[in-house]
């Protein structure tokens, strides 16, 4: 084995070593923390923390779908980041949310503290000093593998990579959410507000944006951005487990509510690996079930007391609304770019699917309750003031976001009961939502390709003395959406297999 081969097996490994420490480092309660508290913290450390976790973003991009301008930008820019971070941590391993005190509110508060704060003062800094290193081995196996050579043109992406990754609790350093809550309800985002519809107007925008910029591509760039779009969601969606622990996410603050049973942090994980596997079952998942998810709770949040709704630019708006754009993305756009064709038979796999999902998710929501109950925390109602702790509720299984009561033929999950009528009405309606969307599919195709029809009849004769418009050839891709799309995918695969 030479020098190359050798080098190249450590950059993958120390890579994969260095995103799963990176991993583990969110369930701490300092990795987000320092964000929204810039001004407790020393600002070069919580800026070169910010950039360091560009890394997350290009070392796969780089080492695995060998993209020169993240490999460029890797290996110049952020060993001074990691360095500095390690010369000025100061107090950063101290924080801790640990209170002291003899109250209802404060003991409950402990409790809460003695969960989330799993893991030791010396592991937190074994690890984050661990994870500088791999970093660093990383940038360095870079430069052996591509030399000193860099483009400058490389370097156009980096503010992309420092958006992309951009701690969303950042904007709190400039306002107190419980202040702006009580002096100006204005800014609340609720259901049915300018935000609200605000945010439906982003979704549409994003998507449709993504779909005219990524179509200008040919299939292999489509790909590599749908890959850099399933980092982004996957870095942001792990972020949210210090939140959890440090400040709370929504109606949640301790670590179980990590757990992907929420129907769309499962489609989180289904979504992205569809489009990094481009396996036709996690395309059929993720387009019939997660898209329709996804547009569902964006159109209607749930009943306000189930949830703790902030001002726009809080934390727990913010990560909606971007991994919730970039889950429906996700999910819509490779059949809208060709990459895969959905097909009615190929909802059978994803029915099924979504009725496991909810049985895993029940169980699991009364075993969680149950835990958490018999540790001396008080259930209480979603929203409620204080120190009640509200149930995990996953995938909607223990609370009913519905406006009609099903409280028929119960049955006990550990200390909480559940009802089965209500289980079985939550799967239907669903079901349902996801076949309204389905069906929204196909009529904008079918409208589509009669738009296109019509106007391909009143296109010249004499196509020799003119070139062939676009909407013919925009007419034969959508004659050709009919089609069965198996072989596309399939020779795809095929050919990656012989390139392997």
């Amino acid at each position: 084995m030479n020098l190359k081969r050798i080098n190249e097996v450590a950059l993958q490994v120390c890579t994969g070593l260095y995103l799963a420490v990176s991993l583990v480092l969110t369930f701490t309660v300092s990795d987000y923390y320092i964000f929204n508290r810039i001004g407790e913290f020393n600002f070069f450390f919580v800026l070169c923390q910010w950039l360091k976790k560009c890394g997350l973003l290009l070392l796969p991009l780089a080492v695995w779908y060998k993209k020169k301008c993240c490999a460029d930008i890797a290996k110049y820019g952020l060993p001074v980041f990691i360095i500095v971070s390690c010369c000025t941590f100061g107090s950063f391993f101290d924080v801790t949310m640990m209170t002291e005190g003899v109250t209802h509110e404060q003991q409950v508060q402990n409790i809460f503290a003695s969960i989330n704060e799993f893991m030791p003062k010396a592991a937190n800094m074994a690890l984050f000093f661990i994870a500088c290193a791999l970093e660093l081995l990383c940038c360095a196996s870079l430069f052996i593998r591509d030399g000193w050579k860099v483009s400058a043109k490389s370097f156009i992406y980096l503010p992309l990579a420092i958006v992309a990754v951009m701690p969303l609790n950042i904007f709190e350093n400039f306002f107190d959410i419980n202040i702006v809550r009580e002096t100006s309800p204005f800014l609340l985002f609720k259901n049915f507000t300018l935000w609200h519809f605000l945010a439906l107007a982003i979704l549409v925008g994003f998507t449709v944006g993504c779909y005219y910029i990524l179509k200008r591509f040919d299939k292999k760039k489509q790909q590599d951005f749908l890959v850099a779009g399933a980092i982004v969601l996957l870095i942001q969606y792990h972020c949210k487990d210090s939140m959890l622990l440090g400040d709370g996410y929504n109606v949640y603050n301790n670590v179980f509510a990590a757990l992907p049973l929420f129907i769309c942090n499962i489609g989180v994980y289904v979504a992205c690996l569809s489009v990094i596997l481009k396996k036709r079952v996690l395309y059929a998942i993720s387009f019939f079930v997660h898209a329709a998810g996804a547009l569902t709770v964006f159109i209607y949040f749930g009943k306000d007391e189930m949830s703790n709704y902030g001002i726009f630019c809080s934390y727990s708006i913010l990560y909606f609304c971007l991994t919730h754009c970039l889950l429906f993305g996700l999910c819509v756009l490779p059949s809208a770019l060709g990459h895969y064709k959905f097909r009615i038979k190929d909802c059978i796999i994803p029915l099924i699917y979504y009725c496991l999902v909810i049985v895993v998710a029940t169980v699991a929501s009364g075993l969680v309750s149950t835990y958490l109950t018999d540790c001396g925390l008080v259930i209480g109602d979603y929203g409620a003031p204080g120190v009640d702790m509200s149930p995990p509720n996953f995938s909607f299984t223990q609370v009913n976001p519905l406006p009609i009561p099903f409280d028929y033929v119960p049955f006990n999950i550990g200390n909480y009961t559940f009802y089965l009528s209500y289980l079985i009405a939550l799967y239907v309606v669903y079901v349902g939502l996801f076949w309204i969307f389905t069906g929204s599919y196909y009529a904008f195709l079918a409208v589509r390709r009669r738009i296109f029809r019509g106007q391909s009849q009143k296109t010249p004769q004499k196509t020799e003395e003119v070139p062939i418009p676009l909407t013919l050839s925009e007419a034969a891709v959508a004659d050709n959406e009919d089609l069965d799309g198996k072989n596309t995918v399939e020779n795809e695969e095929n050919t990656e297999e012989k390139v392997n």
